[in-house]
């Protein structure tokens, strides 16, 4: 099973992804993972893409590309797995549609979460993160044990500049011009699958669990 999730920052992908990756077996691979990965790791493709991200630019599609391709080969993913934040752009997605098909595999779903503007920048200002170790927290929807403790590591959270509202907005405008012309890409490719965001997050992975008839 071979998934890729859809929808604009703060739509809950990431969450839905680990659920979904935890249920089926599956890794959820995330491009900014596969970056931190290869450059620990000091692989070739880490350090070409270390280079552009220590410039402050974007790494190029075809790298990050190449990255992902390189993942999705190894052992763990033989029977699928989730790709949350890769495709972004068009370009992106034809060139993981190349890459696959010369290896003779193909995406199964694309999932797409929808949720209105003013709800995601509702939602990822109650948001809070660990610096530390990464994990993420919701004051509405998912508290930690102990507010303002990360339950995994005992660090202090934080509210990230990037759930800020200001911030929020204006990645939303980059989704709208670059990454939602996805939906209707994967839509004449057949495999789109939209899905309301608003509703509970049970009652998503629900809803997803239930299309692909598991």
């Amino acid at each position: 099973m071979k998934l890729i999730m859809l929808g604009a920052p703060g739509a809950g992908k990431g969450s839905q992804a680990k659920v979904l990756s935890d249920k089926y077996g599956i890794p959820h691979i995330s491009t900014g993972d596969i970056f931190r990965a290869n450059i620990k790791e000091g692989t070739e493709l880490g350090k070409k893409a270390k280079k552009y991200m220590d410039q402050g630019l974007l790494v190029p599609d075809e790298l990050v590309c190449d990255l992902v391709v390189d993942r999705i080969k190894q052992s763990d993913c033989a029977n699928g797995f989730i790709l949350d934040g890769f495709p972004r752009t068009i370009p992106q997605a034809e060139s993981l549609d190349a890459a696959l098909d010369q290896i003779d595999e193909a995406m199964d779903f694309a999932i797409d979460l929808e949720v209105a503007d003013e709800v995601i920048v509702d939602r990822m200002g109650g948001r809070r993160a660990c610096l530390k170790c990464g994990a993420t927290y919701h004051l509405i929807n998912m508290k930690p044990q102990k507010d303002g403790i990360c339950d995994r590591c005992g660090e202090a959270l934080v509210l990230r500049d990037d759930d800020k509202p200001e911030t929020v907005k204006k990645r939303l405008t980059v989704y709208h011009d670059q990454t939602k012309p996805l939906i209707e890409y994967y839509r004449k490719k057949g495999i789109l699958k939209e899905f309301d965001g608003t509703k509970l997050p049970q009652e998503v992975t629900n809803d997803i669990i239930r299309m692909l008839g598991e």
